[in-house]
Order: structure tokens, then sequence, then C-alpha cells
């Protein structure tokens, strides 16, 4: 009798443990993080150098080329047209008044 006790016993306990829920599976880890990145700067605008003085007669583009002034210092200026042929040097300190050959027009004041 003690046996079936005994067998009774562990049959319960089987059928108890058998409805238990089981244990939650631990969390998932979430995935590292991914490294952070920096987002590249924009490189700061440089204004162009105003060494020849352009800036002050930006004014004419749009005029006829025959409002540009006397210079007074004639070898830091060349005035040419915009298909005539000019060498290609380039000279911070002088200034380059550009006019459209069919107009007569100022398109471009610049340094160079």
């Amino acid at each position: 009798m003690k046996t079936v006790r005994v067998a009774v016993s562990v049959l319960g306990l089987m059928a108890l443990f058998a409805c238990a829920t089981p244990e939650p599976a631990p969390a998932p880890t979430p995935p590292p993080a991914p490294p952070k990145v920096e987002e590249p700067r924009p490189m700061p605008v440089q204004e162009p150098k105003d060494s020849c003085g352009a800036s002050a007669l930006q004014s004419l583009v749009g005029k006829p080329k025959s409002e540009i002034p006397v210079p007074v210092d004639p070898s830091k200026r060349r005035v040419t047209c915009s298909t005539c042929a000019v060498t290609m040097d380039y000279r911070e300190d002088r200034l380059n008044i550009v006019f459209d050959v069919d107009t007569g027009i100022i398109t471009q004041v610049k340094c160079g």
C-alpha cells in the first residue's frame, strides 16, 4: 500500500508539473548600437579675395563699356571682350572688365 501511495504521489506531482507554465525565456538582448558617425561639416564658403578692387566696380555690370572709368594705374586693369584672346596668367592685383563684343555691355568685373 505504501508503494501505491508513493506512486500516486509521484504521479500527482508529475501531473502538477506538467500543467505548470514554463519559465519565460529571457528577453533577447538588444543589438549593439551602431557606431556614431559624425556628419561631415560643410566647408566654409570663402569669399574671393578682392585684391584688385573688383567689388567697387560691380555696378558697371550691365552698363555700356563707355562708362568704364579711366584707371589710375593702367598696368593693373584689363578691358577685354568676351570672345577676345587674352593671356591666361593670373594676377591677383589685376582688374578684368569683360564686355560683350556684340552689344558693348559689361558682363563681368573680376580679379585675375
